[in-house]
Order: structure tokens, then C-alpha cells, then sequence
């Protein structure tokens, strides 16, 4: 394996840098934080869209920029002050299986985290026990579900308890913690290293990580996660999860024929 790690980190690191650039945004779903400034903002219409971050990519954006829509622009104010009669905006909201009663239940379980904490990285790093963000990830969403809700709400918010990859939640870290300076990420969170994150594992880029021969699990689930940030991590210490901009680009431009994996 150190050998193949070897012979891949060149291209990876290839790939990393060339894949995250802002010139991608305005087509990636990321493109909707970025219409804001101020961190909570930032925050709240950050892991709303990451929550609906499944099937095509065009209707998450238009969905997501639905949601930002129906608080008026200002997701941190509707968060702060809406009222259960405000929330009525939201009936027909649909995106997938995500309907209007599931973003009712988010938009009240956010309202409570800001009621209790001054924003949602101290919610988060509130349950971190200081090495795996895991811990940070299942206190979360234990605290989001503190308040009264529909059982079916719950399987939008992963559990790596269950075996999850949490998928969505480790998207929203990467863009919470990674480093601002290309213009993708927002780096606006400091309770984690870069190091600490996981990369959002899903069936698109758990097959690339296997044809490169980084994963050997068959399952998309937490225990594949963690081989798969094992050989990350030995390739950039510091900075493993830069390589979902790789494996994602790898698969769009189905860029594999110059690797040598001999």
C-alpha cells in the first residue's frame, strides 16, 4: 500500500489543486453560502443546503436557494426570530424526500441551538472530545433532536453510531473548517483542524477510491470512511480531506488513464 500511495500522491495532489478553484462554485452547491458574509449566515444556509446535497446538482441549488429565499435573504434573523406562524412559508417545500415537515422540525431545532449557544460551531465543538470529530458529529445531532420531532426527520441528519458515513455533515465541516484561501471552503470555523475532518463518502467517490485502490470495503458506511482517511492521511497529514476535490474531479473527467498503479 505504501508503494500505491506513493505512485498516487503526484496525481492526487495534481487533481486537489486544480479541482478546487472558485471557478467551480456558481455549479456546485457551495456557490449558496457564498452569497453571505457574516458567519451565521454562512453557517445556517450552509448546512441547510448540505442537508438537501443529494441527486442533481441544478435542483439542490434551486432548492437550496428556495429555502434561503423564504427566510427573506437573512437566515440568521429568520433562525433568531421567526415565530410557528412564520414557518408556513415553507408548506409545498420539497426537495427529494426532504419535505415542508422536515424543515419545519430544522428550522425549530436551529432556533433552539442559537437559543443555547452563540453559534453552531460552539454546538458542535460543545461534544468534541478533542481528537475524533465524530464525537462532535453524534452530540450535534443528539442535541438537534432534543426537541420534540417526527421520527422520519431523523434519518436527515446522519448517525455514525448506525454506521453512517455522514455524508452531508462531513460535506458541511470540510466547508466550515478547511482553509479560505482559494476562495471554496470558508476556514470561518477554528475549534477544528483540517486534519481532524473526513471526507463526504458517497457511492461516487467510495467507486473511484476503490478503482484507485484506496478502499477495499464494498460498503459506503463509517468503518469504509475510515480506511479510506487512513491512506488519505498518510498522503497529507494535515490536510487529507483536500482529496475530495481529486476524487470528485477524477470521476467528472473520468481522469484515470495517466496513473500508474503498478
Amino acid at each position: 500500500m505504501k508503494k500505491l500511495l506513493v505512485s498516487l500522491k503526484p496525481f492526487l495532489d495534481e487533481q486537489a489543486e486544480y479541482f478546487e478553484n472558485r471557478t467551480f462554485i456558481d455549479l456546485d452547491p457551495i456557490s449558496i453560502p457564498h452569497r453571505f458574509s457574516e458567519k451565521k449566515d454562512i453557517e445556517i444556509a450552509g448546512f441547510l443546503t448540505a442537508t438537501i446535497a443529494w441527486g442533481n446538482r441544478k435542483s439542490i441549488i434551486t432548492n437550496a436557494n428556495s429555502l434561503i429565499e423564504r427566510m427573506d435573504d437573512a437566515p440568521f434573523q429568520f433562525i433568531k426570530d421567526h415565530s410557528v406562524k412564520d414557518l408556513k412559508r415553507f408548506d409545498g417545500f420539497v426537495h427529494r424526500t426532504f419535505n415542508e415537515q422536515d424543515v419545519k422540525c430544522f428550522l425549530t431545532a436551529l432556533k433552539h441551538i442559537y437559543d443555547q449557544f452563540d453559534d453552531m460551531e460552539a454546538a458542535f465543538s460543545h461534544h468534541f472530545d478533542g481528537a475524533d470529530i465524530r464525537t462532535a458529529i453524534v452530540g450535534f445531532r443528539d442535541l438537534f433532536f432534543s426537541i420534540p420531532h417526527e421520527s422520519r426527520t431523523q434519518k436527515h441528519v446522519s448517525n455514525p453510531v448506525t454506521g453512517s458515513s455522514a455524508k452531508r455533515l462531513n460535506m458541511f465541516l470540510r466547508w466550515m473548517v478547511r482553509d479560505s484561501a482559494k476562495g471554496v471552503d470558508f476556514g470561518i470555523w477554528k475549534s477544528f483542524q483540517p486534519s481532524q475532518l473526513y471526507i463526504p463518502l458517497d457511492v461516487h467517490t467510495g467507486n473511484i477510491s476503490r478503482e484507485l485502490k484506496l478502499l477495499k470495503r464494498k460498503q459506503n458506511d463509517w468503518t469504509a470512511l475510515e480506511e479510506l482517511m487512513n491512506h488519505l492521511r498518510q498522503m497529507d497529514p494535515v490536510d487529507p480531506v483536500k482529496y475530495d476535490f481529486a476524487l470528485f474531479g477524477i470521476g467528472v473527467t473520468a481522469n484515470k488513464k495517466r496513473l500508474s498503479l503498478s
